[in-house]
């Protein structure tokens, strides 16, 4: 058992704003979610002197009393480091950064978030590569074999800022994407609800809700897409996203019939795989154009990502 004595954590910027269950689980790692609950709720968890609810925001300077906790000893898994191709590949790709953001323009087959110790996404990456930023988070998530443009907040005030945006609906993203079949109307508004489930594996999957039933959960998703070009075997269409659920283009265009090509979770498997057998392995899905109004200078923004080679050589290779 290791044991600790009284410590105090001065709050700063990277904390600020941050409610104090969340900031205690972030820095309190081989504690027991429910232990800590547990001396917030007995008091033992002090700020500024006084006790405080789960609820509560911290602001700069405040000042955290955290108690002697006993724990066991946990061992840490060996630290996974991005290589130094990871490291230029990630700088070559930044389309914009200020004080507050990064926006970049992220390569098909890259997590946003790594995953049990064993490979580092964006994030992580990001965090090695500015060892002294004080403040790192993503302010959103698009799929991992999805590219294009991701944002990721420098400030805690931004973070807070563009989630609210996000909330309002006012974050402006648009995709380019290439499905199976001949899509045939120049504009269509697709509005279904959703549900998530999770297979034998443990693994998140979308699909439509076929009735209501007001014990499943569902949400409703939108998404407008325009028809950009028709080829012999498939089409390439401009996503406007209204709302941003988990998989939402992926699955509408499932449902729809016309599947992303090389989507491996909801796509044509048969197609699939005779494009890798081409020597195509991605999904043709790509976070094109991003557009908000910056949380700071409250000027407005629009950022454009590059059209993926991949896009370009599959439409040479129909023409």
């Amino acid at each position: 058992m290791l044991k600790k004595n009284v410590t105090y954590e001065t709050i700063k910027e990277d904390s600020e704003g941050q409610k104090i269950d969340n900031f205690l689980l972030k820095i309190l790692k081989n504690i027991p979610k429910s232990h800590i609950y547990k001396i917030l709720r007995s008091g033992e968890i002090r700020v500024n002197k006084k006790r405080v609810k789960t609820g509560y925001k911290l602001t700069l300077g405040d000042s955290v009393r955290i108690p002697p906790l006993s724990y066991p000893a946990i061992s840490k898994p060996a630290k996974v480091v991005a290589s130094h191709a990871q490291k230029i590949l990630l700088e070559q790709n930044i389309v914009f950064e200020d004080d507050c953001l990064i926006a970049l323009n992220k390569p098909a087959g890259i997590a946003v978030h790594g995953g049990s110790g064993i490979s580092l996404g964006v994030i992580e990456q990001f965090r090695q590569l500015r060892p002294d930023a004080k403040f790192l988070e993503l302010v959103h998530r698009i799929d991992k074999d999805t590219s294009g443009l991701l944002l990721l907040a420098k400030k805690r005030s931004a973070l807070v800022a563009m989630h609210e945006l996000i909330r309002k609906k006012r974050l402006h993203k648009k995709y380019l994407v290439m499905v199976a079949g001949s899509w045939q109307k120049k504009q269509l508004t697709v509005d279904l609800d959703l549900v998530e489930q999770k297979n034998h594996d443990g693994l998140k999957k979308v699909s439509v809700a076929k009735t209501i039933d007001v014990h499943v959960k569902t949400k409703q998703s939108k998404s407008i897409f325009f028809l950009k070009r028709r080829y012999t075997d498939f089409s390439m269409l401009e996503v406007k996203l209204i709302t941003g659920r988990t998989h939402q283009i992926r699955v509408h265009l499932a449902h729809l019939g016309f599947p992303i090509l090389g989507d491996e979770k909801y796509g044509n498997f048969e197609l699939n795989k005779t494009l890798r057998s081409k020597g195509v392995k991605r999904m043709f899905l790509h976070a094109m154009e991003l557009g908000f109004t910056h949380p700071i200078l409250e000027k407005n923004i629009l950022l454009n990502a590059p059209v993926p080679d991949s896009f370009t050589a599959l439409e040479e290779s129909a023409t």
